[in-house]
């Protein structure tokens, strides 16, 4: 990607039968694509934008069964797109606007059944009309036919319950604008510049999530009802554009007051002739252009800037918990390639949130410096990683993990945010020295010892195989002698925890037949202890087992976490190659139940922080429940996506920080991610409930913090794929040398 290679992508390519990934945007490549490219039977992802490629799409792309996305945008492809490839089935990106295509639009797209975004801008499909069976794609979160040359009629796409952003303008669309309500996801409606009779649907006005609603130089007529704003949910930083220039619009029916986000246009239509209604002046004239590049402001200006001097590349990080924390960040060109909506600012927490997660970091660590549309639309963007508290730099081994979840698309995509790519990446001051090691440059000296050791330790194992079948058939062998191991138990005297033997857990679980949740971590079931006591039992899987030194650290740890809101460990047991973590059994529902409105009553904050974090648990398999989808489609998640949170708050719950409840929603949706390694570990959901505690009003001095573990050796030896690994632990591959992983109780933060 991003070179000056020439000439024409090799047909030799369609001999690499392993290959995923095929990135050779942002080149010079010119000729046809080869016919061999549609016989690669694994390939995930084709990159071939902004090119100079020509010639047809060739057909054998119907074989690509596994590839679910197509970016084909900014080149000279041409000729009618393949009908055949409407039986892609893992297709969910399809982007080739800007390119020569013509012909007709295939009428079976509607089959795809993963399609998600359809992308075809600034082609030519003169002659065509967008086919009525559009209307039945179910997954679909995009339609893009910009300035196509399309005729007929808009489709009812009504039936499409996710779809978020509608764009037919610029074509020669004729006939009525349906009347059925589109779906509450809709961000954006364009149906500008065609040919469009009729009136203005009045379903327009039940969207909640809309931010632009331009339907200029028409032919609509009518009035104008001013409900179009006022059912919009509106925050500080969500706006509404309605561009209705150039039409045939006689009146506006109701009080003609929008509040100051909403940017009214009707200039060029007969009611503003009409004097008689009360300020129409104001929305009749021409309207300056909207600001290009938009530069986002940071809690940092109050810190002192000798502290952390700017021409050695360092900066103090704008949203870090404890103020003025100075590091030097990696710098990152990214772009949204087919964002889901007008306007990135109601979406910006969403999108923190969303890439934090995504390169397996904490919240703070990732900033958008600036941002600014491109045509497409497309949305640039420079965002800044810093290094975690208490380093002032990544290490070349953290680097290239980072590097490589952005180039090998390891970030998972985003229902609104879409598909992504990655313009440079930045490494100044202290990293002008690294080089990031490539990982496909064949193999290496390493390599190949790795191969020959994995021989031999092939053949031990085989042996050791053939060895046991053998003891199992003279009977000499016990599955409980093989998972019988020496107890190497430290001199573990820690008040409140107690030890316990495998068979005591065996005979509180039922065999272990009473499950009630499941993490990466293990499976959890409830226990009953022969002192009546009710537990939860956290059974590590065999990929997460530590070794006793480690697993006594960690038990260790959790048992100086003291905290009103946080489950208390009672024990644990580490015997017969077995590790388990007894807690205190919570039942109070899962964080969906809270999120739907099943579970109704009045809280107090506390109260709420303590559910949440016992579903955050969950969520991990800490306590029973179970979590399977994120929470999509809920009114607070809908809510929180549109930055329109408060929306949803319950009037009981008193009034509080708007950085609080935006934190609180924030960390509780992630808890209800589908994938379990999306969501926080314990140890993030902890800190981060402690901080939100802390910018509260209320906040009971009396109430212990959270109190961890300040020996740098212990906390090294965490795992970090243990549901309760610190922070710092998230990424252990930053040098730590010198310096303590965890810290005591961290400042209220300051909001961006």
């Amino acid at each position: 990607m991003w070179n000056q290679i020439s000439g024409s992508i090799p047909k030799e390519i369609g001999n690499i039968k392993s290959l995923v990934l095929l990135l050779l945007n942002g080149n010079q490549l010119s000729g046809p694509l080869p016919d061999e490219l549609g016989y690669l039977p694994n390939l995930d992802r084709i990159q071939i934008d902004q090119n100079q490629i020509s010639g047809p799409l060739p057909k054998s792309f119907a074989n690509l069964n596994k590839t679910k996305h197509f970016h084909m945008n900014n080149n000279s492809i041409s000729g009618q797109i393949p009908p055949e490839l409407s039986r892609l089935p893992s297709l969910v990106h399809f982007l080739l606007d800007n390119n020569n295509l013509s012909g007709y639009l295939p009428e079976d797209f509607y089959k795809l059944p993963k399609l998600l975004i359809l992308q075809l801008d600034n082609n030519n499909f003169s002659g065509s009309s967008i086919p009525a069976s559009y209307g039945n794609m179910t997954k679909l979160l995009k339609m893009s036919l910009r300035n196509c040359s399309l005729q007929g009629q808009v489709p009812d796409l009504s039936r499409i319950p996710e779809l978020g952003y509608i764009d037919l303008s610029w074509n020669q669309l004729t006939g009525t604008i349906p009347q059925n309500k589109l779906s509450d996801n809709i961000t954006t409606i364009d149906l500008s510049n065609n040919k469009l009779t009729g009136t203005i649907p009045v379903n327009f006005s039940g969207l909640p999530l809309l931010q632009k609603l331009s339907l200029s130089n028409n032919s609509l007529n009518g009035n104008i009802s001013s409900s179009v704003w006022q059912n919009v949910t509106f925050n500080a930083t969500a706006r509404l554009t309605l561009d209705f220039e150039n039409n045939l619009i006689t009146n506006i029916s109701g009080v003609l007051r929008p509040p100051a986000n909403v940017t009214l246009k009707l200039h060029g239509n007969p009611v503003c002739a009409n004097a008689n209604q009360l300020n129409i002046s104001l929305f009749c004239g021409s309207q300056n252009a909207e600001e290009k590049l938009d530069t986002l402001s940071n809690s940092t200006t109050d810190c002192r800037a000798q502290s952390c001097p700017t021409d050695s590349f360092f900066e103090y990080i704008p949203t870090s918990p404890i103020p003025c924390s100075c590091a030097a960040p990696i710098r990152v060109g990214y772009r949204l390639k087919s964002p889901g909506f007008s306007d990135f600012r109601p979406y910006l927490s969403s999108f923190d949130a969303y890439i934090s997660s995504g390169l397996d970091l904490i919240l703070y660590q990732t900033f958008v410096d600036t941002f600014a549309w491109e045509e497409g639309p497309r949305l640039r963007m420079y965002l800044k990683i810093f290094p975690p508290l208490n380093h002032t730099q990544f290490n070349t081994s953290e680097i290239g993990r980072i590097k490589s979840m952005f180039t090998g698309w390891n970030i998972p995509d985003s229902d609104i945010f879409g598909p992504y790519e990655l313009l440079n990446f930045t490494l100044l001051g202290p990293y002008s020295s690294v080089t990031v090691e490539s990982t496909n440059s064949g193999l290496k000296k390493g390599a190949v010892v790795g191969i020959v050791l994995g021989a031999i330790a092939a053949a031990v194992t085989l042996s050791a195989i053939v060895s046991i079948i053998i003891l199992r058939r003279r009977g000499g062998y016990h599955r409980g002698a093989l998972r019988k191991r020496p107890l190497s138990k430290a001199q573990m005297k820690i008040e409140g925890v107690k030890g316990f033997t495998f068979s005591e857990m065996s005979a509180a679980t039922n065999h272990f037949n009473n499950q009630v949740g499941q993490g990466g971590y293990g499976k959890v079931y409830k226990g009953i202890l022969a002192d009546g006591t009710i537990v939860a039992i956290k059974r590590a899987q065999e990929g997460s087992l530590q070794g006793s030194k480690e697993f006594y650290t960690e038990i260790e740890l959790l048992s100086r976490l003291h905290h009103r809101n946080l489950v208390s460990l009672l024990g644990y047991c580490d015997e017969e190659y077995e590790q388990m973590l007894v807690y205190e059994f919570m039942s109070n529902g899962t964080l969906r139940d809270h999120l739907s409105g099943k579970i109704k009553g009045t809280l107090d904050f506390s109260r709420r922080l303590r559910i949440a974090l016992a579903s955050a648990k969950e969520a991990e398999g800490v306590v029973p429940g179970h979590v399977s989808t994120v929470v999509k489609g809920t009114p607070v998640n809908n809510a929180y996506q549109s930055g329109m949170t408060f929306s949803v708050i319950d009037a009981n719950m008193g009034s509080y920080p708007s950085e609080c409840i935006e934190k609180f929603v924030s960390l509780a949706l992630r808890c209800c991610k589908d994938e379990t390694d999306a969501r926080p570990s314990m140890a993030e959901v902890v800190r981060e409930l402690d901080i939100i505690q802390k910018m509260t009003p209320e906040a009971d001095s009396s109430t212990p913090s959270v109190s961890m573990a300040t020996d740098p050796e212990k906390a090294k030896s965490l795992n970090p794929s243990s549901s309760m690994a610190t922070e710092h632990s998230l990424t252990s591959v930053v040098d730590v040398s010198g310096s303590d992983l965890l810290s005591g109780a961290i400042p209220s933060i300051r909001p961006r």
